[in-house]
């Protein structure tokens, strides 16, 4: 094989972005030959808009995934037919790209990361802020033990403002039923993915208040504070919000050795002279506490985001490079998600791992009384939204 053929299964906001990169050529030994959508309307806009391209066109994901001569397919649909696509492509033996997040209740995506671990097909998760350059940096930092213990993490992402509009223009958005979830299914699943993989460590309880339809005239959260413990004793707390405006982006991991902050496109290492645990042993003085210096961390300057991961993907299946992200860790975000959810449900702490079963009876509570919205899907310019 010296080109992967892909298939794009949903052509709305993100699917048809990638689309546009396939056709553009930024994707090298790769095409897209088919494409899926439940609507005709969406199929028949990229046909206009790519008269010439050669893909084609199937009335829904299945029937793509049985009959169009594709090796990989990407899944760019609402989050419930994730892990449905996925398992029917992998044990069809075709690769996967998934959009985030991996599903909607963990459940189902730990039968999907079942049926990838047994195949012989690559999977991946489209964690595309994990090519930013510096939240890898801080990852490196951080398992190197440049910051020492972790004690505290705290991230503060609010930048997520979306207007009435943005709501109103899919039947299914913003509804338990068609999207299952609001801002910690839409927006977050990166920065959910991220505390994670960025710290190396997953929390051990979850105790959160989600705010449904706070600011938007939606079912789903909209505003989301959230306090995390860890095995090690650190202390986490998530806040993010689609109403704040102007909105923030603060990552910050205070660890034993100082700490790392994430904002306005930098990454500041304040560093400390002496562990901080030794210090508080051995300092004699009453008041005082480390010394430290603050280092504007360089890095590599790279942050190709989606067409990272198309590149990337494309690469692997070709044999020539690894793969970056394993579609399987997509569950830790899912399981931090659920968790906030049922905390609010039932007005409690979490501890993890929780019931599967209870989450999705909790879930098919709200999905039961969800009301499907009377409006025309529009596709969005996503352009400077990640």
């Amino acid at each position: 094989m010296n080109k992967v053929r892909y298939g794009i299964i949903g052509v709305g906001n993100m699917g048809s972005k990638h689309l546009d990169s396939f056709v553009g050529g930024s994707v090298a030994n790769a095409e897209v030959v088919a494409i899926a959508d439940l609507k005709e309307s969406k199929l028949k806009v990229q046909k206009d808009k790519y008269p010439h391209a050669h893909f084609t066109c199937y009335a829904n994901g299945a029937e793509l995934i049985e009959k169009a001569d594709v090796d990989a397919v990407i899944i760019a649909v609402p989050h419930y037919d994730h892990p449905v696509h996925a398992i029917q492509a992998l044990n069809k033996g075709l690769h996967v790209i998934c959009e985030k997040p991996a599903g909607v209740y963990t459940k189902q995506v730990k039968e999907m990361n079942e049926v990838a671990k047994n195949s012989k097909a690559l999977f991946t998760m489209m964690f595309n802020q994990r090519t930013n350059c510096l939240y890898r940096k801080m990852r490196e930092l951080i398992l190197e033990g440049a910051i020492g213990s972790i004690k505290r993490i705290n991230w503060l992402m609010t930048d997520w403002y979306r207007p009435q509009s943005y709501y109103d223009s899919g039947d299914w958005r913003a509804t338990w039923d068609g999207e299952g979830g609001g801002v910690l299914f839409n927006q977050s699943p990166h920065q959910l993915d991220l505390i994670s993989w960025v710290t190396g460590m997953m929390p051990k309880r979850v105790h959160a208040f989600c705010h449904f339809g706070k600011w938007h005239n939606i079912e789903v959260e909209d505003d989301v504070t959230a306090y995390l413990e860890y095995d090690n004793g650190a202390t986490g707390v998530f806040i993010t919000s689609t109403a704040d405006a102007p909105g923030t982006n603060r990552f910050e991991v205070l660890g034993t050795g100082g700490k790392l902050v994430c904002e306005n496109d930098e990454l500041i290492l304040y560093k400390n002279k002496i562990d901080e645990r030794k210090f508080n042993e051995t300092y004699k003085g009453g008041f005082g506490q480390p010394e430290f210096e603050v280092i504007n961390v360089e890095t590599d300057g790279k942050n190709p985001q989606h067409l990272g991961i198309l590149r990337n993907f494309t690469n692997a299946i070709l044999g020539t490079e690894a793969l970056f992200v394993d579609g399987v860790e997509g569950l830790n975000g899912v399981v931090l998600m659920d968790a906030m959810l049922l905390s609010t449900w039932l007005n409690k702490g979490i501890d993890l791992p929780f019931d599967d079963e209870l989450y999705l009876e909790e879930l098919n509570k709200r999905r039961k009384a969800s009301k499907k919205k009377d409006v025309s899907d529009i596709v969005l310019n996503t352009e400077g939204t990640y």
